[in-house]
């Protein structure tokens, strides 16, 4: 098992549930939900952020990148928002669309289309740019404003 895995049975754990329970306040199937924990499957970064939301942790301690549990209130992804925060944070790294892109293993329209909040970005995606860049995931979503971890 995988850190996000861990941490999601180790939130549900601590929170004396099991599955089911988790599956039901996130709205998922509990297979669905275990697929998750087994990292079979990514959890989508709208049930990440609804999982935050409810027990109030930060996504950097979901995805391992902080040990502090505790996180900053209730937050509504916002697609545009998280696509500017995008745009900012690839060019004050001087990096393009396409090199952009080209370190996710995806192509330029998709960049853009985060990037205009045309769609949201993949979980997947915006942890290796949260981790490759050293920011917060929770900044890169718009949940903070500092976009360092603590």
């Amino acid at each position: 098992m995988h850190i996000i895995g861990e941490r999601l049975k180790d939130i549900r754990d601590d929170q004396g549930m099991n599955q089911e329970e988790m599956a039901d306040i996130l709205g998922v199937s509990r297979g669905h939900y275990g697929n998750w924990e087994i990292e079979k499957e990514t959890i989508p970064l709208k049930k990440l952020n609804l999982l935050c939301n409810y027990f109030n942790i930060s996504m950097d301690f979901v995805i391992g990148q902080v040990r502090i549990y505790n996180g900053n209130g209730i937050h509504e992804l916002n697609k545009i928002d998280i696509g500017k925060r995008l745009k900012e944070i690839r060019k004050k790294n001087n990096y393009s669309q396409v090199m952009l892109a080209d370190m996710l293993n995806t192509t330029h329209s998709t960049i853009s289309a985060y990037e205009t909040g045309k769609t949201l970005i993949l979980t997947d995606f915006a942890i290796k740019i949260a981790k490759t860049f050293n920011i917060s995931l929770d900044y890169l979503c718009c949940r903070i404003d500092n976009e360092k971890r603590k």
